[in-house]
C-alpha cells in the first residue's frame, strides 16, 4: 500500500469560456502522505479550489487520475463521504439553514449507513452537546465552523480537505480553529489538504507546502525549507508579500508585469512576464521539473538562497 492517502497524477481541468478555454488546473501531480498536512497556496484564481473539487469528485477532469487510500475517484459517489471530509471557507453557506446542527454533522455518516454519537462528536470539536438542536443562524461563525469540522469527521475519513477554513473568522477565533485542526489530526491520525493564501497559518499548520500559479504547481517542499530558502521566484514573491513583524508598516514592492489572461496557451514559463530573473529561454521553453532531495520546482533560473 502506498504511503500516501491522496495521490494526484497529471490532473488537468478545463472550462470553456467565450473566446477560448481556461485550463484552471494543468497537469498537476501531488501526494498527501499519511498523518500529514500538505498546504496548497497561491493567489485567488490559481486553481486551488478547482483541484479540491476534482478530488471530491465534483469537478470533471480532462486528464489524469486521483486516488484516495488506493481507490480511484470517479465522479460523485456516496463512497466519497467515507474517503474524504470537506471543510469549506464559509460555514454559513455550506450548512443547510433548515437542518439542525446535529443532522448536518451526521449526514456523511448517514450516507454510509453508519451510526454516529453526535454528542461525543460535538465535544470532540469543542462544542457543548446543547448545540445539536440549534440551527446555523443561532451560532457564531467560529461555532458554525466547528460544526463543519464535526461533519467532516463524522464518517472518520482518512483525508480532510480544508478550503480557507479560517478566512471568514476573526483573528482570535482563527487561532482556536487552527489549534483544533492540529489536535484532531493527532487524535484521528488523518491527513489534511489545507488550502489557503494565508502564509502565517500555513507555516504554523503544514508539514509540506505546494505553491500553485496559473494552474500549475511551481514548487513543493517541506514547510520550513520552503519559507527559509524558496527556489521559485513566485514563491519568494509570495513570502515577501506576506505581513511580517520584520516589515511592519512597510508595503512590499509591487511585482513587475501583469497576471496573464487565463485563456493564454503558454509557450514558455507562465510566470515570465512578472519574473525579475527571467532568462531568454523562459519565454519559449516551459521549465522542466527539477528535484533536490524531497523538494521540487519548475524554474530555469532558481534562487540559490533565501
Amino acid at each position: 500500500m502506498s504511503d500516501s492517502i491522496l495521490q494526484i497524477r497529471g490532473v488537468s481541468v478545463e472550462f470553456k469560456q467565450a473566446g477560448g478555454v481556461i485550463r484552471a488546473v494543468d497537469d498537476v501531480s501531488l501526494d498527501v502522505p499519511r498523518k500529514t498536512t500538505v498546504a496548497l497556496v497561491g493567489e485567488s484564481g490559481c486553481g486551488k479550489t478547482t483541484l479540491a473539487r476534482a478530488v471530491l469528485g465534483l469537478q470533471p477532469t480532462v486528464s489524469g487520475e486521483i486516488f484516495i487510500n488506493g481507490e480511484k475517484i470517479e465522479g460523485v459517489s456516496s463512497r466519497n463521504a467515507e474517503r474524504v471530509g470537506m471543510v469549506w471557507q464559509d460555514p454559513f453557506a455550506s450548512l443547510n439553514p433548515r437542518w439542525s446542527m446535529g443532522r448536518s454533522a451526521a449526514e456523511p455518516a448517514r450516507l454510509m449507513g453508519k451510526d454516529v454519537d453526535i454528542d461525543s462528536l460535538f465535544k470532540e470539536v469543542g462544542l457543548d452537546p446543547s448545540f445539536v438542536e440549534r440551527y446555523p443562524h443561532q451560532l457564531s461563525g467560529g461555532q458554525r465552523q466547528r460544526v463543519a469540522m464535526a461533519r467532516a469527521l463524522s464518517s472518520r475519513p482518512p483525508l480532510i480537505i480544508c478550503d480557507e477554513p479560517t478566512a471568514a473568522l476573526d483573528l482570535s477565533i482563527r487561532a482556536q480553529i487552527l489549534n483544533l485542526l492540529k489536535h484532531l489530526q493527532q487524535a484521528e491520525d488523518c491527513s489534511f489538504l489545507y488550502i489557503s493564501h494565508d502564509l502565517a497559518t500555513v507555516r504554523y499548520l503544514a508539514d509540506r507546502v505546494a505553491v500553485m500559479y496559473m494552474g500549475q504547481i511551481v514548487e513543493e517542499a517541506p514547510t520550513e525549507e520552503l519559507f527559509k530558502s524558496p527556489k521559485h521566484p513566485y514563491t519568494k514573491l509570495l513570502i515577501e508579500s506576506a505581513p511580517s513583524l520584520d516589515r511592519l508598516l512597510q508595503l512590499p514592492a509591487a511585482p513587475e508585469g501583469e497576471i496573464p489572461d487565463p485563456r493564454t496557451r503558454f509557450e514558455g514559463c507562465r510566470f515570465v512576464g512578472r519574473c525579475p530573473q527571467k532568462l531568454d529561454k523562459c519565454r519559449t521553453q516551459p521549465p522542466l521539473e527539477s528535484s533536490e532531495g524531497i523538494r521540487r520546482y519548475r524554474c530555469w533560473n532558481p534562487h540559490d538562497g533565501a
